[in-house]
């Protein structure tokens, strides 16, 4: 049997991965990450040989390690559905990294910077601040409804687990006021004209719009960059990475550690703090 990846293939996964209760920002990323392949594969048949190719062209294209490695984890997902196991291929194996890009981290004075950009527009404003105060994902965003901005704490289900995140008291004044001027009786604090929650890709470019106004690079502003700088401001002050883990719902800490690394620039500047140098 020839082994080549059809439309229908596509729409089992779909919906074994809803089965499995993946998320559905999950879901729409294995998709994406196997139709990747597919682009590469064109009419080819999968064997282990073109999995491979695919893994080292991606290397060549200059992907970083770590989005190699997620892409190859949905297609190795894919394959194991459809029975191909022999297909399959190893991530790139990799030292875990100390420090990370400054080039791609966003500063608390960059983080306000934005916000003045964004003054005169009211619910990016304190969209922005909502994300960055709280840390929540961008997905997440929906669950800010005006019923859970009263209580004071947000519940958020996702994938069998659930957490509260608890809303800043000046953050919940802020919010409830802007529900207000917005005649926004209940339901999701953010919404589109028509009524509907801002997806990723609206607040994605609506963030992308700052740049200029605010001088900040465009590589740094980016929804994920807001929970980053939440996880390293609370990781500064209470210096508890089990328990910043629990408020950003990691499973693993190995993923809150990767928040929370500092840059290249800092990182020199505390090893020269060692004195070990004369």
């Amino acid at each position: 049997m020839n082994r080549i990846i059809t439309q229908s293939y596509l729409d089992r996964f779909q919906d074994h991965l809803r089965r499995e209760e993946k998320s559905p920002v999950t879901v729409e990323k294995y998709l994406r990450d196997v139709r990747a392949f597919l682009a590469f594969a064109g009419e080819r048949v999968v064997t282990k040989e073109l999995v491979i190719a695919y893994k080292q062209d991606l290397v060549r294209r200059g992907y970083a390690v770590r989005s190699i490695n997620s892409m190859l984890a949905s297609l190795n997902s894919l394959l194991r559905f459809l029975g191909w196991e022999d297909c399959k291929t190893r991530s790139i194996r990799q030292q875990r990294q100390t420090y990370c890009a400054q080039e791609r981290q966003l500063t608390r004075e960059e983080y306000l910077r934005l916000l003045e950009a964004a003054r005169s527009r009211p619910r990016l404003y304190y969209l922005l601040q909502t994300i960055c105060a709280t840390g929540v994902r961008v997905s997440e965003i929906q669950y800010f409804t005006l019923e859970a901005v009263k209580r004071g704490q947000v519940i958020i289900r996702c994938k069998n687990k659930t957490r509260t995140i608890l809303i800043p008291g000046k953050l919940r004044g802020y919010l409830l006021r802007y529900a207000g001027k917005q005649k926004i009786r209940s339901g999701p604090i953010f919404v589109s004209r028509n009524g509907r929650p801002l997806d990723r890709s609206a607040i994605w470019t609506q963030m992308k719009g700052l740049c200029l106004a605010a001088n900040v690079a465009p590589g740094k502003v980016f929804p994920h960059n807001l929970r980053k700088l939440f996880a390293r401001t609370f990781y500064g002050m209470e210096k508890d990475i089990a328990k910043l883990a629990d408020i950003l719902g990691h499973s693993s800490i190995d993923t809150t550690r990767i928040y929370i690394m500092s840059t290249g620039e800092e990182h020199l500047r505390k090893i020269e703090r060692l004195g070990l140098v004369v």
